[in-house]
């Protein structure tokens, strides 16, 4: 039988005016799309299958739909893979220091999950008295 021709069709992707703090923060609830948003934090994009979860790959791609349409992320098609990236300067602008208030907590409330700091960034200080500053974060 012959393969399809057929082609998925590109991802919805909300605009970042109707991105929305209430999906925002469903999809920022669980703990495998924080692994999602934290390991996209650190690196600029990645592919969805070689993320750092114990779940099926149903499950998976559940919860990067949930990330993609509530805004938290974008995702593309290369080939036969999908690549994820992190909209980071979409929520900057709809949600001003939502995402670091977040991860600064999931930091401060999870075990082996430290804040990176980035020279010129004083240790002790939060990153919102650091406005110039970047903080990078790995678990």
């Amino acid at each position: 039988m012959p393969r399809s021709t057929r082609r998925r069709p590109a991802p919805a992707h909300p605009a970042t005016e109707e991105i929305d703090l209430y999906d925002v923060l469903h999809a920022l609830s669980d703990p495998t799309r924080m692994t999602i948003v934290r390991v996209l934090r650190a690196e600029s994009e990645r592919a969805c299958g070689t993320f750092p979860v114990d779940v099926a790959p149903s499950t998976l791609s559940h919860h990067f739909k949930v990330l993609r349409e509530s805004g938290v992320i974008s995702q593309r098609g290369e080939a036969n893979r999908r690549f994820s990236a992190l909209r980071t300067a979409d929520l900057e602008q709809r949600f001003p220091g939502l995402l670091d208030t977040v991860l600064a907590a999931l930091a401060r409330n999870e075990p082996g999950i430290e804040p990176r700091i980035e020279p010129g960034i004083e240790p002790g200080i939060e990153p919102d008295d650091q406005p110039d500053a970047e903080v990078a974060w790995h678990g």
